[in-house]
């Protein structure tokens, strides 16, 4: 099971394990479109998510890239995760680069350890951030130092 559901006086912990980056492939979108929907049916009081390990996620997983796209997509994960009407707290223990960063930004509030990186690195591929980390950003840091964290693909 690569996201894993726990409940604990309410509060729903959900938890990216797809060892070892936490990687965002279609069994990890699938899994928390699952959550979600545990979740909305539960009708738990807070949403923590995480990753497991040293990583929160860390991005795509490239072996996805050539082929067609799997649905669930990452933008209507996220779009459910942040229409969610209870809080939601990201969680980030470690890297949470690219979609793993989109996810983090989807949810209401951000907590990161200090060895936690962020970043939108895919745009040194030449690739978009396409699940809405270009809107959320923005509004959660101004649009100067998103435009620069966006458009170089700077980890902090």
């Amino acid at each position: 099971m690569v996201v894993r559901l726990d409940y604990t006086d309410g509060m729903a912990f959900v938890v990216i394990d797809n060892p070892p980056v936490n990687v965002i492939g279609a069994a990890v979108r699938s899994g928390l479109m699952s959550a979600l929907d545990d979740i909305e049916a539960r009708g738990a009081s807070r949403v923590v998510v995480t990753g497991a390990g040293r990583a929160f996620a860390a991005g795509a997983d490239a072996r996805e890239f050539g082929g067609d796209p799997v649905p669930p997509h990452l933008p209507d994960v996220l779009d459910r995760l942040e229409r969610l009407p209870m809080p939601t707290v990201a969680a980030i223990n470690g890297a949470a680069l690219g979609g793993g960063l989109e996810i983090a930004l989807a949810c209401r509030y951000r907590i990161a350890a200090p060895s936690a990186t962020l970043g939108l690195p895919e745009v040194t591929l030449g690739v978009v951030p396409g699940a809405g980390g270009t809107q959320r950003l923005p509004r959660l840091v101004g649009i100067g130092r998103a435009v620069a964290l966006i458009s170089e693909g700077k980890v902090l």
